[in-house]
């Protein structure tokens, strides 16, 4: 499945399956279209960790990093 990347402020990044990002926090807008990639479980994927990132995905509706630091429970 596809999952769409958007950049934030600094180096903070979301990852969504909303093409349009509206379910990213507000809290880092402006929010810029960066890439589409499809993420599978266990598949390597650098600079992203994705199990971690599609349990939030599924638990959020969305995964949040700051420099790679997973931060999407505080973005909330």
């Amino acid at each position: 499945m596809d999952f769409h990347i958007f950049r934030g402020p600094g180096r903070v990044f979301g990852v969504t399956s909303d093409a349009d990002g509206s379910n990213l926090p507000e809290r880092f807008a402006p929010w810029s279209a960066f890439k589409t990639i499809p993420l599978t479980r266990g598949a390597p994927t650098p600079g992203l960790n994705v199990d971690e990132c599609l349990d939030d995905i599924e638990r959020y509706g969305f995964h949040i990093t700051d420099a790679h630091v997973r931060i999407t429970e505080t973005a909330i």
